[in-house]
């Protein structure tokens, strides 16, 4: 059963954006489950957000252990 979620607008997962940068700025790098837990926001957004940080080339994902890791270049 696939899980339903609210469309995000650009200015949300800009916001989005900014509080994953300074949380990962904060704290280092996070796995994605935690950068959600952290943020306290829907996991569709969070990821959305992580995207576009990946896009501008302002993140990493280390995904060579079993957990991926997200953190800022």
């Amino acid at each position: 059963m696939a899980a339903t979620s609210t469309p995000c607008n650009l200015e949300q997962i800009g916001e989005a954006a900014g509080a994953v940068w300074h949380l990962l700025n904060d704290k280092g790098p996070l796995t994605l489950a935690r950068v959600v837990k952290e943020l306290r926001l829907p996991r569709d957004l969070v990821m959305q957000a992580i995207g576009w940080l990946a896009r501008e080339d302002k993140l990493y994902v280390n995904g060579e252990s079993r957990v991926a890791k997200v953190g800022l270049k």
